[in-house]
């Protein structure tokens, strides 16, 4: 509504700008040419008011939509607005120079797919083409098992069992949030990708989906295989990922207690938002459970770090004794009794949410409104009003967070055990 507001008072305003060019003609060809020159059309305007005060008037009845419209759009997405009083939607976006190498030739969703950006990671392949926090385009194939080393992956349209999933989606210059279509059956998938020092995987990629969604995408590609990212060798530390953290903080680890037998434990959820972090860090160090309090301080010139970090080096020749690790008997495991995890999407459903929300706080989810639109996220609880709230985290664009309704939801599904 509000762009409709907007393009409708600058039409408004032009109308009455080209009504105005046309009364300074038809009073003399001077006046006529006088007047596309803006200083000169104030002279216009003060020598032969009676002719053009209708054509102001249009122009001032165009304001009145125009300011109405800005406002609007001020009050639900100000960033947006900034961004068309500042010009920048007058300049050419410019690409950024992307540490990955790509040669895709085809189509996604009819139209053609430029990726910038590209990994497989937890068994997630991604292809991402755009820089923002929604992707222009992007391919998302969920692999079933995580990959280890080398990927071979064939799929015919006529296999049938526990295959990839694929997913398209593709956010219009209209649209607030992207479309998404999933295919889980019925399509034509290759993959051959081998490992590609130092956290890389390259190969071919060829992927055609039923005709229905226009995609089609053969070439070469190459992907990223976790969070880290290197500059001339080395791990770059500005980088916001939860595997730069996980890499700052083994480092510390191992430098503190002077051993290279440091096993991190999986890091909590973690925002980006601030520079400085406070989390409580599980590891086993030497073969024995450790429980640390760390703060991670992001400076602009060193990258992330542990505060009050002022240990050395480990020297090379440093050598580790290994750690034997007995099990008690009493806590072994007979054939029969093997550890079993509870998969909690097989019982899942809007209701169980509602009912315990603090049972999958934390996990991924798919929702779709009884509009179409849809969200996926990490499960952030119930807010005040009643509604459901997920946030979405991406490397260096931020995170964002949606709340829906529940009563405005189609359907939800919980992407992790």
């Amino acid at each position: 509504m509000d762009s409709l507001l907007i393009l409708g008072g600058l039409l408004l305003m032009l109308a009455g700008l080209v009504w105005l060019v046309m009364r300074a003609f038809g009073t003399s060809l001077l006046w006529g040419w006088a007047s596309l020159l803006p200083p000169l059309t104030l002279g216009y305007l003060f020598r032969h008011w009676k002719s053009a005060k209708q054509p102001i008037g249009l122009c001032g009845l165009g304001v009145i939509p125009l300011v109405v419209g800005l406002t609007m759009l001020a009050s639900h997405d100000s960033q947006r607005l900034t961004q068309i009083i500042s010009l920048q939607w007058l300049q050419p976006d410019a690409a950024a120079p992307s540490a990955l190498k790509f040669a895709l030739n085809g189509e996604l969703n009819g139209q053609p797919f430029n990726p910038q950006q590209g990994e497989l990671v937890d068994g997630v392949l991604t292809l991402r083409e755009g820089q923002d926090f929604f992707a222009r385009r992007e391919v998302i194939i969920r692999l079933p098992h995580q990959p280890d080393g080398a990927v071979n992956l064939d799929v015919l349209p006529s296999d049938t069992g526990r295959l990839p999933e694929v997913e398209i989606s593709w956010l219009l210059p209209e649209q607030e949030l992207p479309e998404a279509r999933r295919v889980r059956h019925g399509y034509t998938l290759h993959l051959a990708l081998t490992p590609l020092a130092p956290n890389k995987l390259e190969g071919d990629f060829h992927l055609v989906l039923p005709p229905q969604f226009k995609t089609t995408l053969s070439g070469k590609v190459e992907l990223f295989s976790n969070g880290l990212r290197y500059v001339d060798g080395k791990v770059d530390r500005s980088v916001d990922s939860p595997d730069t953290l996980a890499f700052v903080i083994e480092d510390y680890l191992q430098r503190r207690f002077v051993t290279r037998l440091v096993q991190l434990s999986p890091l909590p959820m973690l925002s980006f938002s601030s520079s400085s972090l406070d989390i409580e860090v599980g590891a086993q160090i030497n073969g024995e459970p450790q429980q640390l309090a760390l703060q991670l301080v992001k400076s602009p010139r060193t990258g992330w770090g542990v505060k009050g970090d002022r240990y050395s080096k480990l020297p090379k020749d440093l050598v580790t004794p290994p750690v034997a690790t007995a099990v008690e008997p009493d806590k072994e495991l007979s054939p029969g009794r093997t550890a079993r995890q509870i998969d909690r999407r097989s019982r899942f459903s809007l209701q169980r949410l509602l009912r315990n929300p603090e049972r999958y706080y934390g996990l991924a989810m798919h929702a779709v409104t009884l509009r179409g639109s849809q969200v996926e996220g990490r499960f952030r609880g119930v807010d005040d009003q009643g509604q459901i709230v997920l946030r979405q985290v991406k490397n260096g664009a931020g995170e964002a967070s949606f709340t829906v309704d529940p009563l405005q939801i189609d359907t939800i599904k919980l992407l992790e055990p």
